[in-house]
């Protein structure tokens, strides 16, 4: 079943608003989410429902069905490897995707995901932080550790950021620092516990504390 620009909007919304499907979503907060009338809501969700996406507890709130949680794993999928190729190959900030990602996102070619997937290497996260799912819409997480943990000598795979504000993303691509690269403790600071790094073993540049504590490695 192939849905609509709108109805995958709408998908996506309530999984996310639902936290994964373990609470309800009401209808005033579905609709301040997206922007739009209680009375749009309302003919909407009676037509997710009649093709079983959701499920609708009257005066409660709605949840995705089992065929609508599949449906939001697919979007979330695609959603999260684009912005791993527009940041990784296309060097877009990781804070200007969103929009870009927003329409790349209802392409439903599965074998230009697979492909996509592939060439980024499969990626575990996106940019953000957040779980890529599997082409099976499954979730496999790797241990997560923030640079400031490491040791000198250790290296990590930078695989998310806990601070996704544009202030923090912009001074990331300014030190060169990406979704990806292998970074390597070169010297721990005891003063001031700041660290020099090497970058894909060739730049190296020095992170404050407050910097490392909001990057997530993958150790190596």
């Amino acid at each position: 079943m192939q849905l609509s620009h709108s109805e995958e909007n709408y998908i996506k919304t309530i999984y996310q608003l639902s936290h994964g499907g373990q609470q309800l979503v009401t209808t005033t907060t579905l609709a301040h989410a997206l922007h739009t009338s209680p009375a749009a809501i309302t003919d909407m969700i009676q037509r997710l429902h009649q093709k079983n996406l959701i499920a609708y507890q009257k005066y409660q709130g709605v949840n995705l069905a089992p065929l609508g949680k599949e449906h939001a794993m697919q979007i979330l999928r695609r959603h999260r490897l684009w912005e791993v190729f527009l940041v990784k190959k296309l060097r877009f900030a990781w804070d200007e995707v969103e929009k870009v990602t927003e329409e790349l996102e209802h392409i439903h070619s599965d074998l230009l995901i697979q492909r996509l997937d592939d060439y980024l290497g499969n990626p575990s996260h996106s940019p953000q932080g957040e779980p890529i799912p599997d082409k099976n819409g499954q979730i496999k997480t790797q241990p997560q550790m923030v640079l400031s943990q490491l040791e000198v000598g250790n290296t990590g795979i930078i695989v998310a950021v806990k601070d996704g504000s544009a202030a923090f993303l912009q001074y990331l691509s300014k030190k060169n620092i990406y979704l990806g690269a292998m970074v390597k403790v070169l010297e721990k600071i005891t003063f001031d516990q700041s660290m020099e790094i090497s970058i894909d073993g060739r730049n190296n540049t020095n992170v404050s504390l407050k910097v490392s504590d909001n990057l997530l490695v993958v150790y190596q």
